[in-house]
């Protein structure tokens, strides 16, 4: 069933955007292949480092998942995430799922999915802070060093959390009793539940060694955006600033995670043109860029993850991560 309206919600996007791809598949006969190719790579490696966060924050937690898999389950979910309607909320179902099916508990799964999360707001927010002040920015920057500072604030409580679950046992059991008190029911009403969480929590063991790892992982991400971004502009003939580039990229990804069409569609595309123009590149260049750039980053990026979603995780539509044992083997690829 997921087939069927994947492939009819793709046809009509790819109706909507047929005059987009043609302009795309007329620059490419033009354009330097050497340098697509180049930023085909790097779109790719930036897949590599997404799923590679997944993979490492999971293993803090004792739930060991080969790379492979952790790479195919993010292209997957990153394909549902930019051509679906809905798409970030069934993206994060699958990934929770898939992550279930690993080994991991409700709550590891859930806690992984909520810090790579943090970690991407935070690498996004410091390369735009770090843009501004290299640009010489006019503003008063002292509002996003405090944004960055609040989300590294959050990162080290949730590390604190995840290391020593028992000091929120206390905080829990009050909270506990006064909800208890309000609604008329015994104090420790709940109380097991609350502490069967935290015993989940107990099996993450994030070092900050780890939590370097990670976030060094998330920058790299947007790094090799940012030069698949580049490599598009080189590809159109255009010469840009770098920093233009990261000015454009960083405002792409922003208006880019408002779920307002899939995958951007339209939205990035208004924000990258100027923005590349801005940079230096003439209208028809920049234009021809951010064709490319699209037809890297979303579209062929896309279809990897649609291929690797029919042929490894279609069948375990109707598996219960819940049913299955813990560790790797819970379910074997491909297999329900």
């Amino acid at each position: 069933m997921i087939i069927a309206v994947a492939v009819i919600v793709l046809s009509v996007e790819l109706t909507l955007v047929r005059d987009q791809l043609a302009n795309a598949w007329r620059s490419l006969y033009s354009a330097n292949w050497w340098w697509v190719l180049a930023a085909a790579a790097t779109a790719m490696a930036s897949m590599h480092f997404f799923g590679d966060i997944q993979r490492k924050l999971l293993r803090s937690a004792g739930v060991r998942v080969h790379q492979w898999r952790s790479q195919a389950a993010f292209y997957g979910g990153n394909s549902l995430s930019t051509t679906l309607p809905g798409g970030p909320v069934l993206s994060a179902t699958f990934i929770y799922r898939q992550q279930r099916m690993w080994g991991a508990t409700p709550v590891v799964a859930s806690w992984q999915l909520v810090m790579s999360g943090a970690l991407q707001v935070i690498s996004l927010t410091l390369l735009g802070l770090g843009s501004a002040f290299f640009l010489g920015a006019k503003h008063n920057p002292f509002s996003l060093v405090f944004t960055l500072a609040g989300f590294i604030m959050l990162i080290v409580l949730a590390q604190a959390v995840a290391s020593r679950p028992d000091l929120l046992d206390g905080v829990g059991v009050r909270v506990l009793s006064w909800v208890n008190y309000l609604r008329a029911k015994p104090s420790d009403s709940g109380l097991d539940k609350w502490r069967a969480t935290l015993a989940q929590l107990e099996s993450v063991n994030l070092s900050r060694r780890q939590m370097g790892v990670a976030f060094l992982w998330s920058m790299m991400t947007l790094v090799t955006g940012v030069a698949t971004l580049l490599f598009s502009c080189f590809a159109a003939g255009g010469k840009p600033s770098l920093l233009g580039v990261v000015v454009a990229y960083v405002a792409a990804r922003a208006v880019g995670s408002i779920p307002l069409m899939p995958g951007g569609l339209l939205v990035v595309e208004a924000v990258l043109v100027p923005g590349l123009v801005s940079s230096g590149m003439t209208l028809a260049s920049a234009i021809s860029a951010m064709l490319i750039y699209r037809l890297i980053s979303w579209i062929f990026i896309a279809v990897i993850g649609w291929v690797l979603f029919f042929f490894m995780f279609r069948t375990e539509a109707d598996v219960d991560p819940d049913a299955t044992t813990n560790g790797e083997g819970a379910c074997e690829p491909g297999k329900s």
